[in-house]
């Protein structure tokens, strides 16, 4: 029924057209963001075609027996034209497990794309990989996101924290200075986390000149001192923050809470979702309180961002 096989770099042009026209793909599947990091996963992407017209794209990466899609992506899965059906869908994972096996994988972690990047209804896939690999839910993490449809009123310290920042002279702009925001954004995750950002500065540049108006930066300032900024996704459907940092004065001054007044009421105020991203450690059991209120507090509420596994036997 359908002929599955490994993407390669010649197939780049198909793939992100295909990518552009689906129910369910963001700019975060096109080659020129997904390779920027190629030489820290082996890819193992497919392509499904069906009568020998493209039909789904599966993002993948493998490591070991694992196939992973894909570990380095915040969201994955089958990435599908509006003309998939639940039938099918349950049809392709039954070959694409065959042909996995003969491969020698044996287990599959498999990242569903949130429903609120979809442009039409495109669960079929969740609905597959329990019917058809009685897959089991691995990791479950909660992002707070908000509708354009429904907002609800912000908390009393958000409304307080922008009066502040305003009497402070605290100015919001959109800015091109990654390496300035990625001092301050290294130095907090350092101190609270002994971390560091998933991409360095180099690479958010790079990525950013690839989709200039995808990946956009907005910094507060004041006197010429940067004081906080956000890192923002534009799917089109969903606007997300992909990195939230402040310095001490930044969080003195509510500096945030001004960044965030521009966005969601004035540049992006129209967008049909907007997310804060996740709020949750340790594969979603550890829920970090503090920075979710903040996010709840601008309106945000619960959307899941899930992810599955199953067994090749």
């Amino acid at each position: 029924m359908f002929e599955i096989r490994r993407y390669t770099p010649d197939d780049a042009p198909q793939w992100n057209a295909f990518v552009e026209q689906s129910k369910n793909g963001t700019f975060l599947f096109d080659r020129r963001y997904m390779d920027y990091h190629a030489d820290r996963f082996t890819d193992a992407s497919l392509m499904i075609y069906r009568d020998g017209n493209l039909y789904a794209l599966l993002p993948a990466n493998v490591a070991g027996s694992v196939l992973y899609s894909h570990a380095g992506l915040t969201y994955g899965g089958l990435i599908t034209g509006a003309e998939a059906t639940a039938a099918a869908t349950v049809a392709l994972f039954a070959e694409l497990n065959d042909m996995l096996r003969g491969e020698g994988v044996e287990s599959v972690v498999y990242k569903a794309v949130p429903w609120i990047y979809h442009r039409v209804p495109a669960d079929e896939d969740l609905y597959a990989i329990f019917r058809t690999c009685e897959a089991g839910l691995l990791k479950r993490e909660i992002s707070s996101s908000m509708s354009a449809d429904n907002r609800l009123r912000w908390s009393h310290g958000r409304r307080y924290g922008i009066s502040k920042a305003r009497n402070n002279r605290v100015v919001v702009e959109e800015s091109d200075d990654l390496n300035g925001f990625w001092n301050i954004l290294s130095a907090n995750l350092d101190l609270r986390y002994g971390a560091r950002p998933v991409h360095t500065a180099d690479e958010m540049m790079l990525l950013k000149s690839r989709f200039p108006s995808r990946i956009r930066l907005y910094v507060a300032h004041r006197e010429g001192e940067m004081l906080a900024g956000t890192v923002i996704y534009d799917t089109g459907r969903v606007v997300h923050t992909q990195y939230i940092s402040a310095s001490p004065e930044g969080k003195r001054l509510c500096a945030l809470d001004a960044i965030f007044d521009k966005v969601l009421n004035h540049d992006f105020a129209d967008a049909p979702y907007f997310d804060f991203g996740k709020s949750t450690e340790e594969g979603g059991h550890r829920l970090n309180e503090t920075l979710i209120f903040q996010k709840e507090g601008f309106g945000g509420r619960g959307v899941c961002y899930d992810t599955y596994q199953w067994k090749l036997k």
